[in-house]
C-alpha cells in the first residue's frame, strides 16, 4: 500500500463529465486535485448521452426558465472552445394539429385551465412561441434563428409522409460526448491534476477533518490512501452509493435513476438537418445524421433501479422507437434496420416529479459535512452545463477554501480547439495538402476528433504505412498509440466505442486484432517500467 502524507485540496469520485469538468476547472485555480474513475473515462452515463449541446427547448413547458437560459448561453460558449469535437446542427420540428403534451406539464395544466377546448393539445401559436423564446433567451450570436419550412418542397420534406406540410427550424449543437471528458480530463492533467482511471475508491474515512481515500488499481490490485481536504461525489448513477457506502453521510437526499435509451440505423434521410419528433403521447425523439453512414434515435425514460445493473436498450424500447419514428417517416423502418444500441443511467435529483420525464434535469449541488469532513454531493445535470455546474461546485468549494481564484473557464479551449468555429473547412483542407494519403473522409475524421493536435497524431509518416498497423476504417497503430499515451485509452473498446465510433465499422476479426496490440503494447510498457 502505497500512502501518501500529503494533502491534496480535492478528491473527485467520478470520471464522467461533471467530475472532469470539475477537476479541471479546480486545478486551473491552482488547487491540487486527484481524481477516481473506476472504470474508463466516458464510461457509463457521459457516453451514452443524445450528444447535443442544447438549450432543451421542451423544458419550456415545465417553467425551467433558468435551466434553458443557462444552457441556451452556454450552447455557445463551449462551442467556441471545442469547434472540432462541436459543430451547429439544425433541427426540423414538423408540425401538425394534433400535436400534444405530454402529461399534465405546467403548460398544458394551464392552457386547459384558459382554453378548456384544446383538451391537451399543441397549438402552432405556443410552439412559435417557445421557438421564440428559445432564439432569444440566451442571447444568441453564431447559431441562426428560428425559420419556416416548406416540407412540400423542400428535402427535409422528402423523408417524411405526405401528411407534414409544414415545419419549424432551429438550431442546437452537436457534440461528441465521450471526447469532451477525455478532452476535460487531459486538460485537467495539464494543469497540475492527478486522473487516475480503472481505481475504485474502496473506503474513505475522516481523521480530524482530513478524507483519507483508499483507492485500489483494478489491473495491479495495488492499494493507495490519498490525503484530501474535500470530496466531490461526481459518482454519476453511484452517487446514492457513494453517500451511503463510501463516505457514510448522513444525508437525506437521494437520487432518481432514469435510463435513457437510443438506437443507431442505417442512414434514414439525404440531409445533414436533425428531426425533432413528438408522438401521440406527448413525448420526443430526436431523429439525428450519425457518423456520416446512420442515424441516431433517441430517448426514452424508464425508471432504473440498480446501478450496478448494466443499462441495456430493452426490446420494447426498441419497438417503442421505432413506432415512434414510423409516424413521421415515409419509408418505415423495422427493429432489422437497427445496427446498434446504448444505454445510459441519468442519476437525477429525487425531487418527487410524478413520472420519469417529469423529473428535473437541473442539477443539484449539496455540501455535506455530516460525515466530519465536507462532501460535495452532485446530482443531475445536462452535459450543455457541465462548465456552469463546475463553477457552481468551485462556488461551494470557496465556503471552505479563503481567496479562490475567480472562475476561468469561460471561452478556454479544450485540447486541439484553439481555432474558430469558422475555420473547420479549412483545417481539414490544410490537413489533407500536407498529408496526400489522406482521403478526405479521414482527414475530416482526424479533425473532427482532434482539431489542431491532428497533425500530432499522424507524427511525420510520409505515407500511409508509416503508420504502423492498419486495424481498418482509418484507424492505424499511430492514432492508437496517441490514445493510449495521451488520452488513457487501455482497450479496444475505449478506443472503438468511446474515443471514436469506429466501432460501427470494424469487423469482429478487427476489433480483436486491436484489443490484442493494445494488450501487447501495455505489456511492454509495464515490463520497462519494472526495469
Amino acid at each position: 500500500m502505497v500512502r501518501e502524507e500529503e494533502v491534496c485540496d480535492l478528491f473527485v469520485i467520478g470520471g464522467g463529465i461533471n467530475g472532469c469538468g470539475v477537476a479541471r476547472d479546480a486545478a486551473g485555480r491552482g488547487l491540487t486535485v486527484t481524481l477516481a474513475e473506476m472504470s474508463d473515462l466516458a464510461s457509463a452515463t457521459s457516453s451514452a448521452s443524445t450528444k447535443l449541446f442544447h438549450g432543451g427547448l421542451r423544458y419550456l413547458e415545465y417553467f425551467e426558465f433558468r435551466l434553458v437560459r443557462e444552457s441556451l448561453i452556454e450552447r455557445e460558449t463551449l462551442l467556441r472552445a471545442m469547434p472540432h469535437i462541436s459543430w451547429p446542427m439544425r433541427f426540423v420540428l414538423p408540425y401538425h394539429k394534433d400535436m400534444r403534451f405530454e402529461g399534465d406539464t405546467p403548460t398544458s395544466k394551464l392552457l386547459n385551465g384558459v382554453m378548456p377546448w384544446m383538451r391537451g393539445r399543441r397549438p402552432a401559436w405556443l410552439i412559435r412561441l417557445g421557438l421564440f423564446l428559445y432564439d432569444h433567451l440566451g442571447g444568441r450570436k453564431i447559431l441562426p434563428g428560428t425559420s419556416t419550412v416548406d416540407l412540400m418542397s423542400s428535402p427535409e420534406g422528402r423523408a417524411l409522409q405526405e401528411r407534414f406540410t409544414k415545419a419549424y427550424e432551429y438550431s442546437d449543437c452537436w457534440v461528441e460526448d465521450s471526447r469532451l471528458v477525455v478532452l476535460n480530463a487531459r486538460d485537467a492533467e495539464a494543469r497540475g491534476a492527478r486522473i487516475m482511471t480503472r481505481t475504485r475508491v474502496v473506503s474513505a474515512k475522516q481523521e480530524d477533518g482530513i478524507w483519507s481515500i483508499t483507492t485500489e488499481d483494478a489491473d495491479t490490485k495495488k492499494t493507495r490512501v490519498t490525503r484530501a481536504r474535500m470530496i466531490v461525489n461526481a459518482g454519476g448513477p453511484w452517487v446514492g452509493d457513494v453517500i451511503r457506502d463510501t463516505v457514510h453521510s448522513h444525508s437525506k437526499d437521494s437520487v432518481r435513476l432514469v435510463r435513457g435509451s437510443h438506437i443507431v440505423t442505417r442512414r434514414l434521410f439525404d440531409h445533414d438537418k436533425c428531426y425533432f419528433f413528438q408522438g401521440t403521447d406527448g413525448r420526443i425523439m430526436f431523429a439525428i445524421p450519425y457518423e456520416t453512414d446512420f442515424t441516431l434515435i433517441g430517448t426514452t425514460d424508464q425508471e432504473h433501479e440498480d446501478p450496478t445493473q448494466p443499462p441495456v436498450c430493452t426490446e420494447a424500447e426498441k419497438d417503442y422507437m421505432v413506432s415512434f419514428v414510423n409516424q413521421y417517416l415515409a419509408d418505415p423502418i423495422s427493429v432489422d434496420d437497427i445496427v446498434w444500441t446504448y444505454s445510459g443511467v441519468r442519476p437525477l435529483y429525487d425531487d418527487g416529479a410524478s413520472s420519469a420525464t417529469a423529473a428535473t434535469r437541473d442539477y443539484t449541488l449539496k455540501m455535506d459535512h455530516s460525515a466530519g469532513a465536507p462532501v460535495i454531493n452532485i446530482f443531475g445535470g445536462k452535459i450543455t452545463t457541465y462548465r456552469r455546474l463546475a463553477e457552481g461546485v468551485m462556488e461551494l468549494v470557496g465556503e471552505e477554501v479563503p481567496d479562490l481564484a475567480p472562475a476561468w473557464t469561460a471561452g478556454v479551449a479544450l485540447p486541439g480547439g484553439d481555432f474558430a468555429v469558422s475555420e473547420v473547412e479549412s483545417r481539414i483542407s490544410d490537413l489533407a495538402r500536407a498529408n496526400p494519403f489522406l482521403s478526405d473522409a479521414w482527414a475530416r475524421r482526424l479533425i473532427r476528433a482532434y482539431g489542431t493536435e491532428a497533425q500530432e497524431v499522424l507524427g511525420a509518416a510520409k505515407q500511409r504505412s508509416d503508420l504502423g498497423q492498419d486495424f481498418g476504417a482509418t484507424l492505424t497503430a499511430a492514432e492508437v498509440d496517441w490514445l493510449m499515451d495521451r488520452e488513457y485509452a487501455r482497450s479496444a473498446d475505449d478506443v472503438l466505442w468511446r474515443r471514436t465510433k469506429l466501432g460501427l465499422r470494424l469487423s469482429k476479426e478487427q476489433s480483436t486484432a486491436l484489443q490484442d496490440y493494445m494488450t501487447r503494447r501495455s505489456v511492454r510498457a509495464a515490463s520497462a517500467a519494472a526495469e
